[in-house]
């Protein structure tokens, strides 16, 4: 029998191991855009360890392998805003990402203070994209970086039954 993946809060001893699957995650997008200097390439070990402490961390694992992790903080205005969801390229469309947004968008919301949910992706980043739509996201904005990257702002507005049950 396999084993079955599951979501809990990240703790400090989680740290590295997010920053390894982080920079594996990454190299697609950076890939895809022509960019290696992409922040989740060059964040450092202590910047991973202070989001620990300053905002919710989730991770799953399957076994003792982190396979996937997502971030999150919720403004002071109820913005709730998601950032780096990853998820291991082997574990990749079978979920895991989606479940990963729930259960993030459970942490954040947990507490009533959340009036939206905000992230953001790449505008060719189409598979992200599709996830966030299928999960009720809509574009709200778009920046332009360069002239290789748009950043699409994705957006909806927070739910109280969504939080019923929390991570």
């Amino acid at each position: 029998m396999g084993m079955s993946v599951t979501i809990s809060e990240a703790g400090g001893q989680d740290a590295e191991k997010i920053l390894k699957l982080q920079y594996l995650c990454y190299q697609s997008e950076a890939e895809l855009y022509g960019d290696y200097s992409i922040e989740p390439l060059t964040q450092s070990l202590d910047s991973i360890k202070a989001e620990l402490t300053t905002g919710s961390v989730l991770v799953a694992r399957l076994g003792d392998e982190v396979v996937a992790s997502v971030r999150g903080t919720v403004d002071p205005d109820g913005t709730a805003r998601i950032d780096k969801l990853i998820v291991h390229p082997r574990m990749q469309r079978h979920g895991l990402g989606g479940r990963l947004l729930d259960a993030i968008e459970r942490r954040l919301g947990a507490g009533g203070t959340a009036k939206c949910f905000q992230l953001s992706s790449g505008h060719r980043s189409e598979q992200n994209l599709q996830l966030y739509r299928k999960h009720g996201y809509a574009a709200v904005g778009a920046q332009q970086v360069n002239e290789r990257l748009t950043v699409v702002t994705l957006s909806k507005d927070a739910d109280a039954n969504t939080f019923a049950a929390s991570v």
